[in-house]
This record gives C-alpha cells, structure tokens and sequence, in this order.
C-alpha cells in the first residue's frame, strides 16, 4: 500500500504522477479520515488520474472530488483480483459514494441431514458447515416452506427436530394426516426410507423425470406381483409428481438462471431478480441498493453483481438488463468462484427476452409501491415532530415491549425506526434473568439499562424518541434508568392502551412535561407510533415464544449423570413419556436395560426433588 502525505490541499495532479500503471483498488478519504469512494482499475494512473485531469465532471464525481483530502492505493495482479476486492472493501466499509447493496442477508436453503439411518429435510440459513445436503439458496423462506410442505406431501420424509424425532414413543400428528411414514417408531423399514430420501434428493437436483420413471416401474411391478395397495399408492404418487411438474416447470428457462433488472427514480433505485433453477421458477427477490447523486443504471448493475454473486452459489447464465462495463472480467471471476461456467448476456430474444421484461415491469412497480411509502412514512415523521413539538424531525425511534407468559421465559425487545422505515439490523432481544416473575416494570429496567449503559459508555446510536409500551409506570422506570446513567436529550414518550384497548385511541405520556396526548385514530403520527410500537411487540412475542420452547423441550433426564441419549429414549419408549417416568418407582426403573439402582436412585431424586 502507498498512502500520500495528507497536506492542507489535496494535490490530485501531483499525486497521480506517483503512481503505477498496475492495476488495483484505490480509496479517498476527506480531512476528517472519512472514507467516500473504493474504486478499482486496470490501470491505477489512468483511472485515478481521470478524477483530477479532466476539465468537466459529473455533479456526483465534481462534489466527492472536491471533499478529497488523501488517497489509498493496493496494487493487485490482476484486473479480477482488483474487482473482488472492491467488492469486498465496500460491503465492508460502506463508503459514502458507492453504489451500495444494503440487503445482506444470508439466503435459506433446504438441508437434508447424513449419517443418520432416518435423515431430515429441513429449512436452513447460515453457515453451510452441517454433515449433509443443502439445496438453494432460495429466494425467500416462503418459496422454502412452500417447497418443504410439497416434499411432505409427495416422499413424506421427517422433518421434525432430532430431539423430538428421538424422544416419541407414538406416531405425530403429520403421520395421521399421511404426510409422515413414522421413522421416529419405525413405521417404515431403514431401506424403504433411504429410497425415499433419494427421490426426494433426485427432484430436488431438478431429475424428477427419472424419479417419476422410477416409480412408475415400482408401480408395474407391484401390479405384477398382485400388492394392489402398494400399486395405488405408487400410481398416486407418479400421478401429483407429474402435476406438479406441468405447474412448476418453465418453458424457455434454462436449467439455472437469473434474470436481472433495473430500474431508478428520485434518487431510490430497485434490483429485481427472477430465479429459476433446475427449469422452475423459483420466485423473484428485490433489491433497494443506496446510491450516490446521478447514478446510472448500468453502474448500479455492475455494483450489485459483484457484490451479490461474488460469495453466493452462481446459476449458469445471468441475464441483464443493463450491458455493463468489465462484463467480461466479471463472467470469468464468478466462472472462478463458482467451479463453473458463467455466462453473462444483455441482449437476449424470445423466451428470455419476455423474462427480462418481465423482471423490468417488477422492479418499476416495487420501486414505486417503495416511493409511495417512502413518502408516507416522511409526513408521518413530520407529523410526530409536530405533536411532540420537537425542533427537528427524528431521525431515529427506539421501542421497547415486554413478552412473558405468567413470568415465564420473559424477554424485552427493542426495535428501531427511521426515516425510510425499520432498521431490522439494529433489532435487539433481551433475555430477562433475576427478577421476581411477572414485574414488567423490573423486566423494563433491565433492558433499558442493558441498552443504554452502552450510549453512556459512548458507544452505539443515541435515539431522538424512545417509546415505550406502557403508561405512567414505564416511563417512570425510563427516566430512572436514563437519569441513573447520565443520558440525556431524548425525547421519552409512553404508549398507553385507550378505552378498551381499541386501534386509534392511544394515550401519548410525555415524560418531560407529564403531558397526555390524545391524537385520534386521523393522525398520521398515531399511525407511525402504533406501527413502531406492534412491531416491538411482535418481536417481544417471537423471541420469547422460542425462548420458551426451548426451555420445554429441555428434558429433566438431560439433567442427570449417566442418562445419555439412549438411555433417556429407552425410559420414554417404557413408560409412555416424561409423565409415565415421573410416575414410576425405584424398582419400576430398574427393569429398563441399562439402568441399576444408583442410576435409578438418581432418576428418580431428580424427578421428584
């Protein structure tokens, strides 16, 4: 890396005469070490020199070229090599003029599990690290639940959790209604299973042709062999397969593809993608990219794509809406990343060409659903700044609610809101721990403390309005915590359910001056407040529903020494569940294999102490 000298001037022209001809990633920063632009370039002495020799620039380019005050070079071997790191610099450093794709969500994909006798299929998003499968990534959760609830119906492979799977003594419910062959009490034996488990993976590799094939052999053959019921089962299952077949397969989609489209009004740009893989459509994602002043729409292409593809699975072709610039080093990098090839192509006929229209039409109606709201959520701001008669409009809501049930399992949530809407990366969850079960205003301190500790520390977001869920006593505890921690200049503001808990009739308490407000169920600002505040509640809801199955399917036999996994589904299987072990003696418990009387004693102290 060759840093310049940062003098009181920035001088461009001087600068450029230092450097090589190389290619490489280049970064400016402005006085105060703010970092505004990553490029990369085949050339760094061209392409730098581009921004301070020419005579007339872009408004965008002009304004970032006047901030500079220094400049960062990394030489690369190669062209590619430049382009990965560029993309890699700004997903993580975000700069301020870049073309940058703020949905960075990891993808879900279906599992299915190895190295068990009764392997699961199951929803999947994270890191790729478990023994097994995985099939995707899909563009939604939906399009994997909807794939998940047809692999039930057609191959009936579990999904159920391990622990559960281990711990039935009987059929479920999803056996009952024939979505299930019941592994879990061997219902099905080991071989007939795993051949299930193939074509399940075989339709999910996209050959479901030759499962259907397959099938209708088994089929022909039961016949033969006069096993009619077998027969019908196998006619039934070739029959929905080659339903779903004609329903989902594409015509003119090859067999991975993505169809790529732009589109950009008022300074907000969309992204939407068309995925097909294995010839069936998939669904389609959009994408709301930040963009600098005067954005093009092949710039903001060229942006997504790299910093999409590069570190997810790529399909074959992509289909653009937009030729770019360096198509050709982008093709030969994903082909890179991927082990395959990859063709990039954005002048298409026929099938592909309705598809990318198709793709065009979805990114201009998301784009201007997204305006349409945007604009919304800007005169509900304002109207909130009115009636809580504040100086400027706040660029930053924090709302806190309270879940538990009967003091069980309590968690707070907080979530935050801004101009353009919630910011879900700042959600946080609190696990709720060492108060008396079921005092909310306890739980509301503790959150509120853990939150807020971090702002008088120095670190974190400071909100300009604090909601809180709750009347008089919660905000009471708010002002507590900010007063005990020394944070002041937010704006506190109860939320107070109205006459008979009815949508519009709200109670705003504002802390400072102890003022009741009653907007009506007209205001626009009741109307963000209500949303913000159903969001924290939903969230508050979500988080302790698991935290509290999680506790419940916590076994008290995990608890006690010498009860492995086996021992623990034996106990189970004999006495019909937990209950029918809790009901057992000493001696009862001896007569399961593996269990003597120390082992016994323990079980039955832990169960009944």
């Amino acid at each position: 890396m060759q840093p310049s000298q940062s003098p009181p001037s920035f001088d461009g022209k001087a600068f450029v005469h230092t450097l090589t001809s190389s290619p490489g990633v280049y970064r400016y920063f402005d006085a105060d070490g703010e970092l505004l632009y990553v490029g990369k370039a085949g050339n760094l002495k061209k392409r730098v020199g581009s921004y301070f020799l020419k005579p007339r620039m872009e408004p965008r380019i002009a304004a970032m070229v006047s901030q500079i005050a220094r400049c960062e070079i990394t030489v690369t071997r190669t062209e590619g090599e430049a382009l990965l790191l560029e993309s890699q610099l700004i997903k993580s450093l975000k700069p301020r003029y870049n073309i940058l794709l703020r949905d960075d969500k990891s993808y879900p994909y279906i599992y299915l599990s190895s190295g068990e006798e009764y392997p699961r299929l199951a929803f999947h998003r994270g890191a790729r690290n478990l023994p097994g499968r995985f099939f995707g990534p899909y563009p939604s959760t939906f399009a994997v639940r909807e794939s998940l609830n047809l692999m039930q119906k057609l191959f009936k492979v579990r999904q159920c959790e391990d622990s559960y799977f281990r711990n039935r003594s009987r059929p479920c419910l999803q056996h009952q209604i024939g979505r299930c062959t019941a592994p879990c009490v061997r219902l099905i034996s080991v071989d007939d299973y795993r051949s299930d488990v193939r074509h399940a993976e075989m339709f999910l590799d996209g050959r479901s042709s030759a499962v259907i094939d397959e099938l209708a052999g088994a089929m022909e053959q039961a016949s033969a062999s006069l096993q009619f019921e077998r027969a019908a089962a196998l006619r039934d299952q070739v029959a929905a397969l080659r339903q779903l077949q004609a329903q989902h397969h594409v015509q003119g989609a090859s067999a991975d593809m993505d169809v790529v489209a732009v589109c950009i009004e008022s300074g907000m740009a969309c992204v939407s993608v068309l995925f097909f893989r294995n010839g069936i459509s998939l669904g389609t994602r959009d994408f709301f990219p930040r963009l600098p002043l005067d954005a093009e729409p092949a710039d903001v292409l060229a942006q997504f794509l790299a910093q999409y593809y590069l570190d997810r699975p790529v399909p074959r072709e992509l289909i653009l809406g937009e030729a770019i610039a360096d198509q050709a080093i982008l093709a030969e990098l994903l082909a890179q990343q991927s082990g395959h090839a990859v063709e990039l192509k954005s002048s298409v006929r026929g099938e592909r060409a309705r598809f990318l229209q198709m793709a065009r039409r979805n990114a201009q109606a998301s784009l201007t659903s997204r305006l349409a709201s945007r604009q919304t959520l800007g005169t509900r701001f304002d109207d909130l700044r009115k009636v809580l008669g504040l100086a400027e409009m706040p660029r930053r809501i924090e709302c806190f609610d309270i879940s538990h049930t009967r003091g069980e399992a309590t968690v707070a949530s907080c979530v935050v809101f801004g101009p353009e809407g919630p910011e879900k990366s700042h959600y946080r969850r609190f696990n709720i721990a060492g108060i008396t079960p079921g005092d909310d205003y306890a739980a509301m301190h503790q959150a509120l403390t853990r939150r807020f500790r971090k702002v008088a520390e120095g670190e974190g977001a400071r909100p300009d309005v604090l909601l809180i869920d709750g009347g008089g006593g919660q905000v009471a505890q708010a002002l507590d915590v900010l007063r005990e921690l020394g944070v002041s200049g937010i704006e506190v503001v109860g939320v107070a359910k109205g006459p008979g808990r009815r949508a519009g009739e709200e109670t705003l308490v504002l802390a400072g001056s102890g003022r009741e407000i009653h907007p009506g169920s007209a205001s626009p600002a009741l109307h963000l407040v209500a949303a913000v505040r159903d969001e924290a509640h939903r969230f508050a809801i979500s988080g302790h529903r698991k935290r509290r199955e999680k506790a419940r399917e916590r076994s008290v036999l995990e608890d006690v020494p010498g009860i492995g996994a086996r021992r623990r589904t034996a106990l189970l299987k004999t006495f019909g569940g937990l209950a029918g072990v809790e009901g057992a003696g000493i001696e009862e418990l001896m007569r399961v294999k593996g269990i003597d009387r120390g082992l016994a004693e323990r079980i039955y102290a832990a169960l009944h102490a």
